[in-house]
């Protein structure tokens, strides 16, 4: 009989705790702290304090989830043990079919700020894009025992980048800046709380490889506990040297190009095109790796086309998940390269299939814990807050029902063949 073969455990501390960083520190930190300084000024440090805070609970939540059941169907699998196959299975198509769209996005954004630094445009920013993504394909091919190291290096050099930036603005930050010259209410601060909660979410990701984690009891939620900490740190203190250098009222999208050239002075145009460039590679490394295990994970269990099974036993790794990732974001690369959908729609698309992702696994979450206080109180907290952002998405809600009647077929197409087999044989 045909064994599947096992994910190899090859995730360690260090590379657990990149794999989360990278997760969750995504683009945001380039434009989020300006745009939310522009809603609210000064006040919009405090939204940051309490997004920051609100973020150890979801943070938690899925660290804990990955310690009591690792597995690489990720939430998909949690939910599947709560609210039965079909729904896992639909949450896991969810999150794939976010992957497809939003890593091409990461990619361009990523690409955006390279070929600005460098002075291209256009064409050249999606070659840069499709570079990016086939980088992190092939990365993802030689398994996590490469792609681990990897994000280790470049977290690194991220984290000291911006530390760099951060301490070098101190001396440009003007106490009046502090004080806002339009009282903000606290609407303002909620509007900015919203928009700061994308830099928050990403934890889910990493559940996907919590099967190859060395020792997943130790490990998981030393990683996670640490990734909080410098995650937290890193967007207060960029918020902090955004609004106190007054960086935000000469662009709000560019507030923090603005504090990189007051600390690198001339070479600041290269190093904030590095640093997107940086920053998002590793989030793309990061997101398609998870969902290659979910597609593995999917087709093993018999909710995806067959084809996602295919493994490299030399390396460990899904390559057939690599293929279906490779083809979903070259076709989304397609409809932009060609104007058929604008930047601006590929953003929005995947929004609600990644919200009812994590929602749906903080509601499994609540199931699960139902013997675990502390951790049940924070899985409904990450629930009610994923809830409260779900209104916003608008439009994009299409997304999902399109994915959910696809699934649906797909479902229904294998259960019927499956009564017939049966009927046969």
């Amino acid at each position: 009989m045909y064994t599947q073969p096992a994910l190899r455990k090859s995730i360690l501390l260090p590379q657990a705790i990149a794999l989360y960083i990278a997760s969750v520190l995504g683009s945001g930190i380039l434009l989020l702290p300006g745009l939310a300084a522009e809603i609210a000024g000064p006040s919009s440090l405090l939204a940051w304090g309490i997004m920051i805070m609100l973020s150890f609970p979801m943070a938690l939540v899925m660290g804990w989830l990955s310690v009591l059941h690792p597995h690489s169907g990720g939430v998909a699998h949690y939910v599947a043990k709560v609210f039965g196959e079909k729904l896992g299975t639909l949450t896991g198509w969810f999150f794939l079919m976010s992957v497809i769209i939003g890593a091409p996005v990461t990619a361009l954004t990523g690409a955006g700020f390279l070929s600005s630094a460098l002075g291209l445009r256009g064409a050249g920013q999606i070659e840069i894009a499709i570079v990016m993504l086939i980088l992190a394909l092939v990365v993802n091919y030689f398994g996590m025992s490469v792609s681990g190291q990897i994000q280790v290096v470049i977290t690194c050099g991220i984290i000291l980048i911006l530390c760099f930036t951060i301490f070098s603005s101190f001396v440009h930050i003007e106490p009046t800046n502090f004080k806002p010259g339009v009282p903000f209410s606290l609407w303002d601060v909620g509007k900015s709380a919203a928009i700061i909660f994308w830099c928050f979410t990403g934890w889910e990701a990493v559940t996907n490889l919590s099967e190859e984690f060395v020792d997943p009891k130790r490990d998981t939620m030393k990683a996670v506990t640490i990734a909080v900490g410098i995650i937290g740190v890193l967007y207060f203190l960029t918020a902090f040297s955004t609004v106190g250098t007054g960086s935000y009222l000469q662009g709000a999208q560019e507030a923090l190009v603005h504090v990189i050239k007051q600390s690198f002075g001339n070479y600041g145009s290269v190093i904030t095109g590095g640093l997107g460039f940086s920053i998002c590679m590793a989030s793309i490394i990061a997101y398609l790796g998870s969902s290659t295990r979910l597609a593995y994970a999917l087709a093993r269990d018999g909710k995806a086309p067959s084809f996602m099974k295919l493994f490299s036993k030399r390396y460990s790794s899904p390559v057939g998940g690599l293929y279906f990732l490779a083809g979903g974001c070259a076709i989304t690369m397609a409809l932009y390269a060609t104007g058929f959908i604008p930047l601006s729609t590929l953003i929005e698309l995947p929004n609600a299939t990644y919200i009812l992702t994590y929602l749906l696994g903080c509601a499994a979450a609540i199931r699960i814990f139902r013997d675990y206080k502390t951790a049940r109180l924070f899985s409904w907290i990450s629930f009610l807050l994923t809830l409260s952002i779900l209104p916003f998405v608008g439009w994009a809600l299409f997304y999902p029902v399109v994915i959910t009647i696809f699934v649906s077929i797909f479902i229904w197409k294998k259960e019927l063949f499956s009564k017939r087999w049966a009927y046969f044989n």
